[in-house]
């Protein structure tokens, strides 16, 4: 058996917090010691893990950094796992500061954590360097602007979409779609529907005075599909692909791993342009490439196949590249995955 080890886990109440956490427990190696961060002072990651603590939104930078580094220095973790988008440019920008108190840090660069998160940067870096087949898109500097490349890219004749350059999950993602009904939408469908109008858009920002950069996208059809990689400066060392058969609140609830050799080559290309470290997320429409978390996100997981375990031991130095290049032949294709909810009880008498 390995020595024990404490992991710092950050927002341990995202929705794939409760199985990361009790897959880190599993490694079968180890002891492994959770301290658990979040927002919410009732996230699930709270009951999950050996100690808990609250820190500010990783938005308000300063305080979140301040409380973070309090939280290192008395806890001591071996390793930092962050696990939210918001936080991940954040803890790059001081991984240094973290890394001198003795914690390492399980995230790529900040130059390349920015290149990734950043969706327009992205495709112009794809684009320069690789011959990938990209979707269509345009960055409009103002409302005439996001009018006029919408047309560019088909519409009303075909939906066009557009999103943040930098944002989390599908936040600020929308479709204009002119052929959907709004009626069969207002009675049919939930209130978190991705459809909206390009006159809804026009009404919602016609007298804002700035305008937010978006990226306005060719919609493509057709499967979604993501692959998660194990990195490190670039070189892709183990992925695997699955199916996005079924999402809710813009998160996977069930697919399954699958062979595209023709995805893990495109994955190789893209972090050779964007060289990230430790677990990555690359999402796709068939094949081609829409989205890039560089973070951990929601592995398939195997009991031979821990991926944020294998990342956490190659931060640490326990694992080489080859070693862990040959976990390609553990990958157990055809397993599929479903999500569900759960709950817990607390409080009231028993206190």
């Amino acid at each position: 058996m390995l020595k024990p080890i404490r992991i710092l886990v950050t927002a341990c109440g995202c929705p794939g917090a409760s199985t990361l956490i009790q897959m880190l427990r599993r490694n079968g190696e180890r002891e492994v010691q959770i301290v658990g961060v979040d927002m919410d002072h009732e996230a699930i990651g709270r009951f999950l893990a050996d100690r808990f603590y609250t820190v500010p939104p990783a938005a308000e930078s300063e305080a979140y950094v301040e409380q973070m580094l309090t939280i290192v220095k008395q806890e001591k973790p071996d390793v930092l796992f962050p696990e939210s988008s918001l936080e991940v440019p954040v803890l790059a920008r001081q991984r240094n500061e973290f890394e001198a108190l003795g914690v390492r840090v399980v995230i790529s660069s900040p130059e390349s954590t920015a290149l990734a998160s950043n969706k327009f940067l992205m495709y112009e870096a794809l684009r320069r360097e690789t011959d990938l087949s990209l979707p269509a898109y345009r960055w409009p500097k103002n409302l005439d602007e996001f009018v006029d490349m919408t047309h560019e890219l088909g519409y009303p004749d075909k939906p066009v979409c557009f999103k943040p350059h930098v944002a989390k999950g599908s936040r600020g993602f929308r479709i204009l779609d002119a052929s959907v009904d709004r009626r069969d939408l207002l009675m049919n469908y939930k209130p978190n529907s991705r459809y909206m109008s390009l006159g809804e858009f026009v009404t919602i920002f016609r007298d804002e005075a700035d305008f937010p950069n978006l990226i306005v996208m060719e919609y493509l059809e057709g499967q979604e599909l993501t692959a998660d990689s194990i990195c490190l400066d670039g070189e892709e060392l183990v992925t695997t692909i699955k199916t996005v058969e079924q999402a809710r609140w813009g998160v996977i609830v069930r697919g399954e791993l699958v062979r595209r050799p023709d995805l893990v080559e495109q994955t190789r290309e893209i972090l050779r342009v964007i060289p990230l470290s430790y677990c990555v997320n690359l999402q796709f429409i068939d094949d081609r490439l829409i989205e890039i978390n560089p973070r951990v996100s929601s592995f398939i997981y195997q009991d031979d196949y821990i991926a944020p375990y294998l990342a956490i031991k190659l931060a640490l130095g326990e694992i080489d590249k080859d070693e862990l290049k040959a976990y390609r032949d553990r990958i157990a294709y055809g397993r599929r995955m479903v999500r569900y909810m759960d709950q817990v009880f607390f409080g009231g008498e028993e206190c």
